[in-house]
């Protein structure tokens, strides 16, 4: 992985300390094209990795890069799945089986059949997998190297003790799609283990790592400690602490902190995108 990767909150109005900037990003961004312009903003500056989520207007921004793969040698996406507000919207709408139905790929009648088996039958591994290649189709064409699963559902297994579905999304994107899985969570401490347990070594994990403590639960001390064990390959991400922290004093820390391999961040214009790649880069060599 690179060290620096790029990631899409801010093109979906994702802010955890103000609404009124999520309102205002989410306007900002409405067109797609002013995402585009900011990702071209991010080749133009070196960085070569986009860590985004399976929201619809990803898939617009999917076709844009492949119809220009000229412009983007080398650029790859690294998708984080599933987008809950899509199926938790969809669930309410149609009910499990119509979400079901509505989620999988089009006019794959067979699929459909199998999905609503699997509902019916409990056999919720085999729907997972069919609901991970429907929203992978999106990127069909265009480099990945790492698939995640969204900690809306990696912490909500972990919580419910349900990890053999971890194990499970593991081997099916590494037998499937030849890419490694990544897992995003909000309990670093509690996962790591636990994917050690499921026989997956060297995970990737992207948790939070900032020297506030903003969403560490178990404190600094005890990220600080397990980055530095190197069980697992880390992206660290809210290095910024959803705006607390300034810049240079987010990536002082955390470039300095053993273990992390990766750092993630969101930006929205040409200056922070440079100022952040900057600051990385210098405190990553000292």
């Amino acid at each position: 992985m690179d060290r620096i990767l790029f990631g899409d909150n801010q093109f979906f109005g994702v802010n955890h300390l103000s609404e009124e900037k999520s309102r205002a990003q989410s306007e900002r961004f409405r067109d797609t094209g002013k995402i585009i312009e900011v990702l071209d903003f991010v080749y133009e500056a070196g960085l070569r990795t986009f860590m985004c989520t399976t929201h619809d207007r990803i898939e617009e921004v999917c076709n844009h890069i492949r119809e220009n793969k000229n412009r983007y040698t080398g650029f790859r996406i690294y998708p984080c799945l599933p987008y809950g507000h899509k199926y938790n919207n969809a669930v309410a709408e149609l009910g499990l089986f119509g979400a079901v139905k509505k989620m999988l790929p089009g006019n794959l009648i067979g699929s459909i059949a199998r999905g609503g088996a699997a509902v019916a039958q409990g056999n919720y591994i085999s729907m997972m997998k069919m609901l991970i290649d429907a929203e992978l189709k999106m990127f069909r064409g265009i480099e990945t190297g790492v698939i995640f699963l969204q900690n809306i559902v990696t912490d909500l297994l972990l919580g419910m003790g349900m990890t053999d579905f971890l194990g499970a999304f593991h081997d099916y994107v590494k037998k499937e799609y030849k890419v490694e899985a990544g897992f995003i969570s909000m309990n670093f401490p509690k996962l790591l283990p636990e994917l050690e347990k499921c026989g997956i070594k060297n995970p990737i994990i992207c948790t939070s790592i900032n020297k506030i403590g903003f969403r560490m639960p178990g404190g600094l001390h005890l990220y600080e400690d397990l980055a530095a064990q190197g069980r697992c390959r880390l992206i660290a991400m809210q290095s910024l602490a959803a705006g607390a922290i300034k810049p240079e004093e987010a990536m002082v820390y955390v470039c300095r902190q053993h273990g992390i391999q990766s750092i993630l961040f969101g930006a929205s214009t040409r200056d922070h995108i440079l100022e952040t790649k900057s600051l990385i880069d210098k405190f990553s060599c000292q």
